[in-house]
């Protein structure tokens, strides 16, 4: 079967669907496997994010081997 079938036979079985939540659920698959993900952001999320960014680049971190030694200091005190 060819891709131009295959999609064919999938518009016209879809077109019969009445169950609303079975038809979100092909709608959630489809939306995963979109080629151009979108996340919304408010302009506060975005500034928060350009900022980590710029924090990461300038060397401002904690890496994860010092975080984990953060936290097994912190468990010791308890």
């Amino acid at each position: 079967m060819s891709i131009i079938e295959l999609k064919q036979e999938l518009i016209n079985r879809i077109s019969s669907i009445e169950d609303a939540t079975f038809l979100n659920s092909i709608k959630l698959i489809l939306d995963r496997k979109s080629k151009e993900p979108y996340i919304e952001l408010t302009n506060e999320l975005e500034q928060e994010l350009l900022i980590a960014s710029e924090e990461g680049n300038d060397g401002k971190y904690t890496s994860q081997l010092e975080m984990d030694q953060k936290v097994e200091e912190w468990l010791k005190e308890k």
